[in-house]
């Protein structure tokens, strides 16, 4: 359930990002593209590609040089970068707190993921056990959803298309490239150094997590240096260098979390576990209660499921013993 709606948001952001991205029109003889006129995307367009294509040709008469314009966007990058940081350290902090509490809590969400794999349980002792996981979450005060939030990068997104229309929509602009990278091109250099610091920042955040955990995190983490990749290499150089610069800050987030801000969750942690412990809401004895018989683990599963299924055999016996027993008494 966790995952699947992590999947989910995802998928709705790439939808959001592949709408704000796609605003491409027909080139002139320049080889700029012809800005946008009426639509969304000229709304768009006035509102932050236009702005942001301003600010771009301001730096770089500033800056002056053939680099000029690229780092216009580094330094657009890491204002809007420090913005956001707030936000995502304050996400770092709940969802470290949250993996940290997890981990407490992994003794019995591993008895109930062993429990799940049992091939002989019927759909309703699934739907019972299923419940307990939710159960353990909610009596110990945590979120299925672990922190996660969309926020950061929701403001991100208007900037990124403003970056992406600024260079896409001006004739200077679309002639100008960063240490020998177009802006206006596809650059497959811009998009592997993005993605490289994107799976650092998911390497980071792994460190410190439990064996079940990082199990678990395996997959999302690294689905986010694979969507880097994905638009960096399918538009211009100016957005992979936007991905490239932001993954510089991740970075440095990262670190902060990981070796300054985990430490001190760990220890507020111990402090709130001390004054409230962990509830045990699970337990072998819960799991066998819900089965019938005793915890399932590897071949004691069918043993589980034939002496309940003896039982019954032996009581429905001695049920039709008795029955015939009066029968004969009154005949």
């Amino acid at each position: 359930m966790k995952i699947k709606s992590k999947y989910l948001k995802i998928a709705a952001l790439l939808g959001i990002m592949m709408v704000f991205l796609s605003a491409c029109a027909s080139k002139t003889t320049s080889g700029a593209l012809q800005a946008p006129t009426s639509g969304p995307y000229a709304w768009i367009y006035n509102l932050f590609g236009h702005p942001l294509q301003n600010i771009m040709l301001f730096v770089e008469a500033k800056i002056g040089g053939s680099n000029g314009a690229g780092w216009a966007i580094v330094l657009i990058t890491l204002v809007v970068q420090f913005i956001v940081l707030p936000l995502r350290l304050n996400q770092s902090y709940k969802m470290t707190k949250q993996q940290e509490r997890t981990k407490r809590l992994q003794p019995q969400i591993s008895l109930v993921q062993k429990t799940l794999k049992n091939p002989n349980l019927t759909q309703d002792q699934k739907m019972q056990v299923s419940q307990l996981q939710m159960k353990i979450y909610r009596e110990n005060n945590l979120s299925l959803m672990g922190g996660m939030g969309c926020l950061p990068l929701i403001i991100q997104l208007p900037i990124m298309a403003g970056i992406y229309q600024a260079v896409a929509y001006s004739s200077k602009l679309a002639q100008t490239s960063f240490y020998g990278i177009s802006l206006s091109q596809r650059s497959v250099t811009l998009a592997i150094i993005a993605t490289v610091l994107y799976v650092i920042q998911a390497y980071l955040s792994m460190i410190g997590l439990s064996p079940e955990q990082k199990k678990t995190m395996q997959t999302t983490a690294f689905i986010s240096p694979l969507i880097t990749f994905f638009f960096a290499i399918t538009y211009s150089g100016a957005l992979a260098l936007y991905f490239a610069a932001g993954g510089v800050v991740m970075v440095i987030q990262q670190l902060i979390t990981t070796f300054i801000l985990m430490p001190r969750v760990k220890k507020e942690v111990d402090k709130e576990l001390k004054e409230k412990p962990i509830k045990e809401v699970v337990t072998e004895q819960t799991i066998a209660d819900i089965i019938g018989g005793n915890t399932p683990n590897g071949n004691d599963v069918s043993a589980t499921f034939s002496n309940q299924e003896l039982h019954e055999d032996l009581r429905s016996r001695n049920a039709g013993k008795q029955k015939r027993n009066k029968d004969d008494k009154y005949n």
